[in-house]
């Protein structure tokens, strides 16, 4: 089935292009950068079209460059999670894989999932209720990332938000947002500053946060651009620092570090991605289950105080 399952479901590698998306990208090696983590996602996605089977799928996912594999995984996810949605007699899918092979990567994977949720169009809150506390707004992440990704000019240039969110998902769709700006813009930090400007300013702090992520974990900038990135974001620089540990983290649970997350959370956190990753750990101490905050913007505003932000707690 697996043949048949590409040919209905599988997504045209030009679709992943700058040029086909529209991206506003100056400098060629980002082009590439930016590119490469593309195929990556879509070679994961393909492969788990084509081999659903979690122990298969995850030696042929690992055969991929370790640096570029936990894309791989994000895309197998969405696979994966668009298999089990789609095919009622056999749903337990993602589960499993998470639960096994998968569990590296827990991280990506849930992202991955948020694009299937937002290809399918299916309810939100039922699909977020089926996740733990922490993990359902990685997939709302996702969701977000897809949006922006796929539609800049609706939900950047336009700065709008499916009208159908409510409550925190509002703000878990505008952290996956904030990631996709990063591809939009070209990782260029002046353009996207400006974007963000334009933006509620209460949208802005979680728009830097993704920011900060997918500088940290897909890379495609140079240190004296990171640099240019810290200061832009101005007060808003502890949340672009909580995007990048939590990409440190998620690099170092899935054991793919890469030389520019290392970089980019010395410029952007003051500290290695070793010691941010470690910092995102200690934030997880005895934390409280979901109340008037959700947990998981608990876990994230312990992290941004490291930064000066100040904790709310209620």
């Amino acid at each position: 089935m697996g043949w048949l399952r590409r040919r209905i479901f599988g997504i045209a590698p030009e679709e992943t292009s700058v040029a086909r998306r529209g991206f506003r990208v100056c400098e060629e090696y980002v082009a590439r950068r930016l590119e490469r983590v593309g195929r990556s996602f879509l070679e994961g996605y393909h492969a788990a079209l084509e081999q659903d089977e979690p122990g298969p799928l995850a030696e042929r996912l690992d055969q991929l460059d370790r640096e570029d594999r936990g894309f791989a995984y994000e895309g197998a996810a969405m696979a994966i999670f668009l298999l089990d949605r789609l095919s009622p007699w056999r749903r337990e899918r993602f589960g499993a894989f998470v639960a096994g092979p998968g569990a590296a990567h827990v991280y990506m994977m849930h992202v991955g999932a948020g694009w299937a949720v937002a290809r399918l169009r299916c309810s939100i809150r039922r699909t977020l209720a089926r996740f733990d506390p922490l993990s359902r707004w990685l997939v709302m992440d996702g969701y977000g990332f897809h949006h922006g990704y796929f539609q800049p000019r609706i939900c950047i240039d336009g700065r709008l938000t499916p009208k159908h969110l409510s409550g925190y998902a509002r703000r878990a769709f505008d952290q996956g947002l904030g990631r996709s700006l990063w591809f939009v813009e070209g990782t260029d930090g002046d353009r996207i500053a400006s974007s963000i400007e334009r933006f509620p300013e209460a949208r802005r702090g979680d728009l830097w946060s993704g920011v900060g992520l997918a500088c940290a974990y897909a890379g495609g900038s140079t240190g004296g651009a990171m640099a240019r990135l810290r200061s832009t974001a101005g007060a808003n620089r502890p949340g672009l620092a909580q995007g990048a540990a939590f990409a440190a983290k998620a690099r170092e649970r899935a054991g793919n570090p890469a030389p520019h997350t290392d970089l980019a959370c010395r410029i952007l956190c003051d500290m290695s991605a070793g010691d941010a990753a470690r910092l995102t750990d200690e934030a997880l101490a005895d934390l409280p289950g979901d109340g008037a905050i959700p947990s998981f913007e608990v876990w994230r505003g312990r992290i941004r105080a490291c930064w000066g932000e100040e904790v709310v707690t209620a």
